[in-house]
């Protein structure tokens, strides 16, 4: 991979995500269940982090801005899990609001100095504010409240780009030498992909269930489009991270 250009490089990845897609395909049978894969994916990571911070008393190369949008998009997300469908997706969504509240509390009030401040440079408005303009435009058209639709559309919006001030803060660092912050992302980028992957399936199998919640117009597409975007923003930091890791020194040198 390394002898690879970038066009290569982006082929190769693309052809390995395809294959995975098409394994999920046919290995699973209920594509429900690879949701649950991306949402015990998350949970991983969040578990790297409270590792981290229980074991090293630092928040460095944390940012605390994405764990304030992760907290925001799955409080959205678990009223509208419990307005809408409460099932096993409410009690995983639960469990990884409490532990992203835990990160954010001990950052703010226990281990502040430790904070990458400046480096975790991009301001909160510049994510809410478009995702929920894009809300109010473009929501699910079903049966349920008005307000519930938005919002249900908001934290979907919201959690394709959550991650964007914790890549800002590593790019601002250049080189990211905290392995369990590394972990957390990765661990994100597989549960974004297996997310993206129950979209596609459930559209090409046609699940009628998964239609009728969905309803028409706009929002089918722009929900399959913000699952895309989520595996784009995090598939160049993924490739670092495998590279760094199979060099066996786990230090992720970014492009400048």
């Amino acid at each position: 991979m390394r002898t690879r250009s970038a066009r290569e490089k982006g082929i190769l990845l693309g052809l390995l995500a395809l294959v995975g897609l098409l394994g999920l395909w046919w290995l699973v049978a209920d594509k429900a269940h690879i949701f649950v894969l991306a949402e015990v994916a998350h949970i991983a990571g969040i578990g790297a982090l409270v590792f981290k911070l229980q074991r090293q008393r630092s928040a460095s190369a944390l940012s605390l801005r994405t764990q304030e949008l992760t907290a925001v998009f799955l409080g959205v997300r678990l009223w509208c899990s419990f307005l809408m469908e409460y099932d096993i997706h409410t009690l995983l969504d639960f469990v990884t609001l409490a532990a992203t509240a835990w990160v954010v509390y001990t950052v703010r009030v226990k281990l502040p100095k430790t904070y990458s401040r400046e480096a975790d440079s991009l301001g909160l408005h510049y994510v809410l504010v478009p995702c929920a303009a894009l809300a109010l435009l473009v929501h699910p058209q079903t049966t349920h409240h008005f307000a519930n639709r938005v919002l249900w559309a908001f934290c979907v919006y919201l959690e394709a780009v959550s991650v964007l001030p914790q890549l800002v803060l590593f790019k601002n660092l250049k080189v990211v030498t905290d392995t369990f912050t590394s972990h957390y992302v990765f661990a994100l980028g597989v549960a974004r992909f297996f997310s993206c992957c129950h979209w596609i399936l459930q559209f090409v199998e046609k699940d009628p269930m998964f239609l009728n919640s969905l309803g028409r117009g706009l929002w089918p597409v722009a929900v399959l489009l913000a699952e895309l975007l989520q595996t784009v923003i995090l598939a160049d930091f993924c490739y670092y991270y495998v590279v760094a890791m199979a060099k066996g020194h786990g230090t992720i040198r970014l492009p400048l």
